[in-house]
């Protein structure tokens, strides 16, 4: 599916239109007052990353998606892992398990059994206990 934008001195503005659109409408058009547009996925955000928006900018003479990201500042990065942490606690979060500062979450002290059983933690027990599936 191609897309075309509008073009105001040279420059993108608007939103894109569907190609089809732009064929129905081109005698009604001046030359040169679209370009072929691009549409970029926005990104998958790491745990630590601000996505600001896009913006419309040209890339090897097409007008694409721009997104921009940018990383937490470090008073951003403590106020995430404080929430995480109150959540946690608001659940009544076992207090075994440790924060991980990396993924911004609570991990457990012992990795979940890979044996293709089901299990549930038990915090009497600090470990994973099996349940039964029926």
């Amino acid at each position: 599916m191609k897309l075309y934008i509008l073009l105001q001195d040279g420059m993108p503005i608007h939103h894109p239109i569907l190609e089809q659109n732009f064929l129905e409408n081109l005698s009604h058009l001046e030359p040169h007052q679209y370009a072929e547009f691009i549409r970029r996925s926005q990104p998958e955000l790491g745990v630590y990353e601000v996505y600001e928006g896009v913006r419309y900018d040209w890339v090897d003479g097409k007008v694409e998606d721009i997104h921009m990201v940018r990383p937490m500042s470090d008073q951003e990065k403590l106020a995430k892992q404080q929430e995480a942490k109150d959540w946690w606690q608001s659940i009544n979060g076992s207090t075994q398990w440790i924060f991980n500062e990396e993924t911004c979450r609570y991990v457990p002290p012992i990795a979940y059994p890979t044996d293709g059983k089901y299990y549930k933690w038990e915090d009497e027990i600090n470990n994973w206990k099996e349940i039964q599936i029926e």
